[in-house]
């Protein structure tokens, strides 16, 4: 995300180098959701530049490969886990979790499976499992197994918040784009760990968005009351706004706690010249 079009000369300088550019996101956010690897295992010398662009209390929530989850969905993934592993040790404890998003298909019936996955993983990592089958999120059940083969490791539920995004019609291509793709469920709002991740989704009306969190804002107070360190990613359909917002939600929050820490001094949006 931190080579997002829309954010060029908006909110981020450029042009910059590739091994500058995620340094001006870190600048903005102080977390990243590494969705790219969902399509591909980085290389790891790719992955020590991403290091040294950070600072180490910044946080990256990395998705596993597709191969992994959707294709061969946890079963017989040795070879790739450990490639996927080894490239991303570079990050060392900026790994705030490994995520596993599980395609809509990945159903209560394949929770033995999935328990097996997350009983091989090394305890090295925290871990962070996303679902989208309504299943876990409407039969008390499935949810109640669910929680239970995460609870087993440690591993947090991800909720992915779209109830904002599919409250009325699409108004823009973005967000019908987004209302054919993304996961139509409950919200979810409960944490299973001392590190909860949520993933929201809004409108590209930046009013709406800011609506439609309020539920959130007043969670993540408690969590952080509770003593919990949650991490939040705010997206709407085109994203084009989406690193002032997470500013946004971010300053809400501290309006209601002052003692959480602020975010970095934003990156100038353009590039420092000798002259």
């Amino acid at each position: 995300m931190w080579t997002h079009a829309p954010w060029q000369k908006r909110y981020l300088p450029h042009p910059l180098p590739p091994g500058e550019r995620l340094r001006a996101y870190a600048s903005w956010c102080n977390a990243v959701e590494g969705n790219t690897t969902f399509y591909a295992t980085p290389t790891r010398s790719t992955v020590e530049t991403w290091a040294r662009q950070t600072g180490p209390d910044f946080r990256f929530v990395v998705k596993l490969p597709k191969p992994i989850t959707h294709e061969r969905r946890l079963s017989n993934v040795d070879e790739e886990l450990r490639s996927f592993l080894e490239a991303i040790e570079p990050l060392g404890e900026r790994t705030a979790a490994l995520w596993v998003q599980l395609p809509g298909s990945f159903a209560p019936a394949d929770l033995g499976t999935l328990a097996g996955f997350l009983r091989r993983l090394p305890r090295t990592h925290r871990y962070a499992v996303e679902v989208r089958h309504r299943a876990f999120f409407e039969d008390a059940r499935s949810e109640r197994l669910l929680e239970r083969v995460l609870a087993a490791v440690g591993a947090e539920w991800v909720p992915f918040d779209t109830t904002t995004l599919f409250r009325s019609p699409p108004t823009s291509d973005a967000e019908r784009d987004a209302w054919m793709k993304k996961p139509r469920v409950p919200r979810r709002s409960s944490a299973l760990t001392d590190r909860p991740i949520i993933r929201y989704l809004g409108r590209d009306a930046t009013e709406q968005t800011i609506e439609g969190w309020s539920l959130w804002i007043d969670k993540v107070v408690e969590w952080l009351r509770e003593g919990r360190s949650p991490t939040v990613f705010v997206h709407t359909p085109d994203n084009a706004d989406a690193l002032m917002l997470a500013r946004r939600f971010h300053d809400e929050v501290r309006a209601r706690l002052p003692e959480v820490e602020p975010l970095p001094e934003p990156m100038p949006n353009e590039p420092l010249t000798l002259f």
